[in-house]
This record gives C-alpha cells, structure tokens and sequence, in this order.
C-alpha cells in the first residue's frame, strides 16, 4: 500500500532541533497535522523534496505516473509485482462492473471446478476467516448465482453449490476476463503467453508449496 509521507525539521522552545517524518496509509491532512504540532511550541521547517536530475519530482518514483528507474526494472520480484498491481486493476474494474469482486469470482470458479462444498471447506481451500466466507457466499446466495442445500449424502451437512444462473453468469463472466487477459497480454504472441502462462504457473507452486 502507498504511505504518503511528508518529513521537515523542528526546534522546541530551547533551541534543541529535531527531524519529524510523518507516514499515512489514509488521506491525511498533513498541514493541520503539523500547524497543531506548531501551536504546541514548536517551530517547523519543511525541507523541500530534491528534484531528480532528468525531471521534475516523483517522475522517478514506482507506482507514479514517471517511469521507473531502470535499476528497478532488473528485479523481477519488482516487474511482477507492478504487473500484477496493474492486470488486478483491470480485473477489479471487470468484476465490478458486475457488482462482484475477485472473491466471488474465486468461490464461483472453486464451485464450479469441486461440486458442492462446505463453508468451512472453502474456508479451509481458500485461507479466509469464516465469517468472511460467510458474507462472501451470502453475497452470491441473494444473486441467485449459488444456494445452500442439505449435502443427499449426509442430511447433517448443508453444502454450498453453483446455481444454473450462477454457471450462466461464471460462463459469461469468464470471457469477459478472457477479454481482459487480451488486453493486458497485447504485446505478446498466442506462444509467448502459453510460455508465460506455464513459468508464472511453476513460480506459483514453488510459492504456495514452500513450507512456511
């Protein structure tokens, strides 16, 4: 997450100087921040942020509208990370459009790929509180897209399953990711990305299957 961040000098009443650093993950309003630090007696002196020697400030910055610096772009821990911020954005945009997020979606293909599960069973699969499980599937209960019905092998279960409106909507909302795959995809051939395709997919595994 971005952590806007605003820095200056300060002196109390002695004279004594000090640095202040400020960090937020919120929208914070840094000027009232600091205007009550200086009617506590303190007196503040913003240091101005240094221009990089090719443009005007933050053009060098990851994750601002400036390019990268090249030394940056050498790690790839960097490039899939910045790729992926960006292809979750489009993906986000996607979903939302529909009222879903990528959780729903997650559910709907878990779904779709096992048959009927327990909440806690896809609570376990996916890694996510229960009670986040919980409204996620609610969620997607008052769309019509799943329901949850007593397990014909087990009355005591009550399982979750994908509705016939909820395989409609997974169909029609898989080629519109596969649209958004196109687009994010543009620069490659049909072979460059089965071969991106099949690395991101052992890089994957190596990940999930280290033991933690």
């Amino acid at each position: 997450m971005e952590q806007p961040v605003i820095s200056g000098t300060a002196h109390d009443p002695t004279g004594n100087r000090f640095t202040l650093v400020g960090i937020s993950n919120v929208p914070t309003d840094w000027a009232q921040v600091f205007r009550s630090l200086a009617g506590a007696d303190l007196s503040l002196v913003t240091i101005p942020e240094p221009a990089p020697a090719d443009g005007p400030p933050g053009t060098d910055r990851p994750g601002t509208d400036g390019k990268a610096p090249l030394s940056v772009l050498g790690l790839n821990a960097y490039l899939m990370s910045a790729v992926g911020k960006a292809a979750r954005r489009r993906l986000t945009d996607t979903l939302a459009a529909r009222g879903l997020r990528l959780w729903h979606l997650t559910v709907l293909t878990l779904l779709d790929d096992l048959g009927p599960q327990m909440k806690t069973a896809l609570a376990v699969r996916l890694d996510i509180n229960a009670s986040d499980l919980v409204k996620i599937v609610n969620d997607l209960v008052a769309r019509g897209d799943v329901d949850c019905v007593r397990d014909p092998a087990d009355r005591r279960r009550v399982v979750v399953r994908l509705t016939r409106r909820g395989r409609a909507s997974l169909a029609s909302l898989s080629a519109e990711i596969a649209a958004t795959d196109d687009e994010v995809l543009a620069p490659l051939g049909e072979d460059e990305r089965r071969q991106l395709a099949a690395l991101l997919r052992r890089v994957h595994h190596h990940l999930t299957s280290a033991p933690s």
